[in-house]
């Protein structure tokens, strides 16, 4: 699928079959510990109708320095055209994170997004979750022998 971007640095994928394009910082930021910034990449596209693209923390960053995204995945609507920025937070308690121009700072995944129709009703069918939300399934898988 071809999407029409306009930027300084086109994101790659880093190997062949992997799922996230890496998005480059355009601009320097220091986050002290606990800070989140928003960050430019210089990236704009054009998605396709039926579209979306999510923008999603990098692995080796979150591990090897606490950074992660605020709002992760951040959405990118196929009728938006402005910049992609991305809001870093560093989780780290004692020491700053420096971004410089050109680091990898997220991963932009595009994937088809269908349109929902959502249906008023009275009543929703059974299934065997049910209305069990959070911590419902519980924390130690039980039935498990050593």
């Amino acid at each position: 699928m071809d999407v029409p971007i306009i930027a300084a640095e086109v994101p790659a994928y880093a190997h062949p079959g992997d799922a996230g394009a890496d998005l480059v910082a355009a601009e320097a930021v220091h986050l002290a510990p606990g800070q989140r910034a928003l960050v430019g990449t210089g990236v704009r596209i054009a998605l396709p109708e039926g579209y979306a693209a999510f923008v999603l923390p990098r692995s080796g960053l979150a591990a090897k320095h606490g950074i992660t995204i605020v709002n992760a995945p951040g959405t990118i609507d196929a009728g938006y055209r402005g910049e992609i920025k991305v809001a870093l937070l560093n989780t780290d308690a004692a020491e700053a994170y420096d971004v410089e121009p050109g680091a990898r700072i997220a991963q932009l995944v595009v994937m088809p997004v269908p349109r929902a129709r959502f249906v008023p009703v009275d009543e929703l069918p059974a299934s065997v979750r049910g209305d069990g939300g959070f911590g419902s399934t519980g924390y130690q898988q039980t039935g498990v022998s050593a």
